[in-house]
């Protein structure tokens, strides 16, 4: 070999290890970066590796007419759905081009009638606050029509609770406990508080289980706490109390809820001190005279012969003894551990139950003194201004919020394994949550989700979103076309003793 070919393999040789050097160190720096930025979830846990998911998204644009789905077929969130929530919480431009990809004739679609003569923006006005527990001795003027729904401490991870307190004080909403208890993470935002009482009554029981006035009071006398909701059931699994896999029962956990360290946690499921209408209107007696605040009752829809008992013995006893506010979980509702046949056959969704309960309340004399509080998939701007015009007074969502804190739908809740670190008590999971900046994203998911509901609103001539109605939207039919909701729920429900008259 001559001298000039070996000139030429020394530069190659040289090049190489200089390509290869700046390679390691380029890695090295993106490692660096990754693992020290808060911003992204997935790229600190998983420095450098995590990138590719935003390469693969965006080429994804490109080749999913070859290979992949399209945008509405993923469940059980899909990609535009997903999408949507994502770049609300991030605060960039959540418009789109070439048209929808929704289709608008797939029955149960709905659909808002637009007015010629839409709201003005100076005609704009925003959703009052609504008093919760008109004969209560604190009653809770709430501020939002979109809130945090429940999630137990233990189900998710402490960063995550922290974000959404500190989410939910900056936009002005309220967070659910969920059945697990209340911990300081909780309160550290200084949000508003709803105390959930499942049927195990973590966090107000006593050494046998039983339900405490005393822990009850202590828990009331928390200014942030302004309502109590006793869950009968929800919609991830109704008829099945919550379950907590034994290895998220850390010892922080058990002291919260009163159990054993590192052991299964299932409630039971119902109430075992619960039977009938009387009981449990005693239940809420008890709770709103030893707490002095709201007190409602959560549960999803399956038989509705029962609540026609509750209404119909609420009017024996007179209107103060009724709940003051009802949460609705449609079948749809979940974001924990369930069994499939609960989650995918039990229970009616919430299109089916909420217009329902809303005309039960009418037909008893009600609906003036409870509240109705809408909840299941209630992520979009469309499905929340769909609730309200049914007749909710507020929504809820857990999995949108989840979505803002930037859960990626890996499907691994009821592990100890999401990649996120939001329903998992790995430390190193945890660690790429950074509960400050994801406090800022649930903050602004929330601020968009409501001007864009305002939004809808204001197209059909209404001035904020509580003054939209039935007649103000459609539903698509098996047919293909739609059929506007009063027709589809004319509110002329008749309570069953008198159908039996």
């Amino acid at each position: 070999m001559d001298q000039f070919a070996i000139l030429i393999l020394d530069v190659l040789v040289i090049g190489l290890g200089l390509l290869l050097l700046a390679g390691i160190v380029t890695v090295g720096v993106m490692y660096y970066v990754d693992k020290h930025q808060t911003q992204h979830t997935i790229r600190r846990n998983f420095p450098v590796l995590g990138r590719f998911r935003y390469f693969f998204e965006y080429i994804g644009e490109f080749f999913r007419q070859y290979f992949f789905a399209m945008d509405r077929e993923e469940l059980p969130f899909n990609r535009a759905q997903r999408s949507w929530a994502y770049r609300a919480a991030k605060n960039v431009d959540n418009t789109v081009a070439f048209g929808s990809s929704r289709d608008i004739h797939k029955p149960g679609a709905v659909i808002f009638l637009n007015t010629p003569y839409p709201t003005l923006k100076e005609d704009a006005v925003e959703s009052p606050p609504l008093q919760v527990g008109m004969y209560c001795d604190k009653p809770f003027y709430a501020k939002s029509i979109v809130n945090i729904s429940g999630m137990s401490f233990g189900a998710l991870s402490r960063p995550a609770v922290e974000a959404l307190s500190s989410g939910a004080q900056i936009a002005g909403c309220w967070m659910n406990t969920g059945e697990g208890g209340l911990s300081p993470y909780h309160l550290s935002g200084g949000c508003d508080i709803v105390f959930q009482i499942g049927t195990a009554k973590y966090g107000v029981r006593d050494e046998h289980g039983q339900l405490s006035d005393e822990k009850l009071k202590k828990i009331a006398e928390i200014d942030q706490v302004r309502m109590f909701e006793i869950k009968l059931s929800q919609g991830a699994k109704p008829g099945k109390g919550g379950i907590l896999p034994g290895e998220k029962v850390t010892p922080e956990i058990a002291e919260i809820r009163g159990i054993k360290v590192g052991e299964d946690s299932i409630s039971p499921n119902r109430h075992p001190d619960i039977n009938s209408p009387s009981h449990l209107l005693d239940m809420i007696d008890r709770v709103r005279s030893v707490t002095g605040k709201p007190v409602g009752i959560k549960f999803v829809l399956g038989s509705h012969a029962w609540l026609d008992e509750l209404f119909a013995e609420i009017n024996h006893r007179g209107e103060e003894s009724a709940p003051d506010f009802i949460t609705l979980d449609g079948a749809e509702g979940g974001t924990g551990a369930a069994p499939m046949p609960l989650m995918d056959s039990v229970g009616l969704s919430l299109k089916e139950s909420l217009p329902l309960v809303v005309d039960m309340l009418k037909a008893f004399g009600l609906r003036g003194r409870v509240r109705v509080i809408a909840s299941g998939k209630l992520i979009n701007p469309t499905d929340v201004a769909w609730a309200i015009a049914i007749g909710a007074d507020f929504t809820v969502t857990a999995r949108g919020f989840m979505f803002a804190l930037g859960c990626i739908q890996a499907l691994q809740c009821n592990r100890n394994t999401c990649p996120s670190g939001v329903t998992t008590h790995d430390p190193d999971l945890q660690e790429g949550l950074n509960p400050q900046d994801k406090s800022v994203r649930v903050a602004s998911y929330h601020q968009h989700l409501i001007s864009e509901v305002g939004v809808i609103a204001h197209s059909c001539g209404a001035r904020e979103p509580r003054e939209l109605r039935r007649h103000h939207g459609q539903m698509v039919t098996a047919s293909g076309l739609s059929e506007n909701l009063a027709v589809l729920y004319p509110g002329n429900y008749v309570p069953l003793r008198e159908k039996a008259d």
